[in-house]
């Protein structure tokens, strides 16, 4: 442990982490530096530098990372349209690269040989922290306490503070029996009852939304502008990624919509249930699906489809800054050069619905497409070649003997 001089770690200023620094400086003998991270949790973060003082910590580092976060993180997996296991919109997955990302800055800029944060070992946090980290640079040594201590409950944590003088803010109220995650892109809940996969989440776990039983009455229309495959105005408004994000959260939230209710399978290997909040995400996906539905070509949508759960599964294992990953990007980003445009949606009681949609780059030519009088625009003749063709090879084998019926 001598070797370890510096380490920088990441820092929410809860009971885990402040247990951590102590234990880190305690353990290892070396200086600690603190990191949090404004990802759009909806709480204060400054709180975080007194306590991180109290701690005797010296070099502390608060930083507003929530367009950086939009931006370079989830609006491209949006143009993707990545959704992992068909139900899971990554919220938690997508954060950790970019707190990886910083980590690995900040002990650049403060000569720190190591990094250490506080995912458990039984969780995906761990993997996606520290994959990242060893991308970006290789050597970097990652302290994860919880794989190391023998403070395995809250019992011994809070008696660690005791005996150590950490302060431990006391809540006023019913404590949430929760364990949550929350940035811009939504708001996760693990544990309590959640863990018995058959029992229904109570009503007053949910945060962001309200049920769609008491959603308002009346729908809400939106109208959002994309560019190149990404939102930049809602109603007409110019907005910046983190703002269409905050208010998408406010709006769909108040709607009923994005909660899910899942079973996923970890990448460490076990299944775990979980439920999400995910109303601005859950807008971004549907009205994107939209745009591309006219600007996109058919087989370039349909290979992008196809591309989709292999991106999804690297975003959630955490290999963002893997090469896969960045040539998947690649080939998505350049299918965007054309999706610009106009979605507009109608959202009523947990519903996302498509309203409408145009472009100047729509693919949609309303003189083929018409049930009325075509002028001559498409002959319909054509299509008997075309159905002969396709068909040879099933005629053939069924020439054969090859009878499809006996399947």
């Amino acid at each position: 442990m001598s070797d370890v001089k510096k380490v920088v770690l990441a820092y929410s200023g809860g009971l885990d982490t402040s247990v951590i620094a102590k234990w880190l400086s305690e353990e290892y003998n070396c200086e600690v530096v603190t990191f949090t991270a404004d990802l759009g949790q909806g709480e204060e973060v400054e709180p975080a530098r007194a306590k991180a003082e109290a701690l005797g910590i010296k070099e502390i580092y608060i930083d507003d990372l929530r367009e950086e976060f939009a931006r370079d993180f989830v609006f491209p997996m949006f143009r993707a349209n990545a959704i992992y296991e068909g139900e899971y919109l990554l919220g938690t997955s997508i954060a950790r690269p970019l707190i990886s990302k910083r980590l690995i800055e900040i002990a650049n800029e403060t000569g720190a040989d190591a990094i250490a944060h506080g995912a458990t070992g039984k969780g995906n946090d761990q993997v996606r922290f520290e994959l990242g980290a060893y991308a970006l640079k290789p050597g970097v040594k990652v302290i994860a306490p919880w794989r190391e201590w023998d403070l395995n409950s809250r019992e011994k944590l809070m008696a660690y503070c005791e005996q150590h003088n950490i302060a431990v803010e006391q809540k006023k109220g019913k404590k949430s029996p929760y364990s949550m995650d929350a940035n811009l892109l939504h708001i996760s809940y693990e544990g309590g009852i959640l863990e018995d996969p058959y029992a229904e989440p109570e009503e007053d776990m949910w945060l962001w939304t309200v049920s769609p039983e008491n959603a308002p009455d009346e729908p809400t229309y939106i109208e959002l502008t994309y560019e190149k495959g990404d939102v930049v105005a809602i109603d007409g408004v110019a907005k910046t990624p983190a703002e269409v994000m905050i208010e998408l959260n406010k709006i769909a939230g108040a709607n009923g919509i994005g909660r899910a209710d899942i079973v996923e399978n970890r990448y460490v290997g076990m299944k775990s249930r979980g439920c999400y909040e995910t109303p601005a995400g859950t807008v971004l996906i549907r009205a994107h699906r939209a745009i591309e539905s006219i600007t996109l070509d058919r087989d370039a949508a349909h290979t992008k489809d196809e591309l989709m759960p292999k991106y999804a599964e690297l975003v959630y294992n955490g290999y963002w800054w893997s090469p896969e990953r960045k040539m998947l990007q690649a080939a998505i980003d350049a299918t965007q050069e054309y999706v610009s445009g106009n979605v507009r949606l109608k959202l009523y009681k947990g519903n996302v619905v498509v309203v409408g949609r145009k472009s100047e780059n729509s693919l949609f030519d309303e003189s083929i497409a018409t049930f009325e009088d075509d002028a001559g625009a498409y002959n319909q003749k054509d299509a008997e070649g075309f159905i002969r063709l396709n068909s040879l090879r099933l005629r053939i084998a069924s020439s054969k003997g090859r009878n499809m019926l006996d399947d």
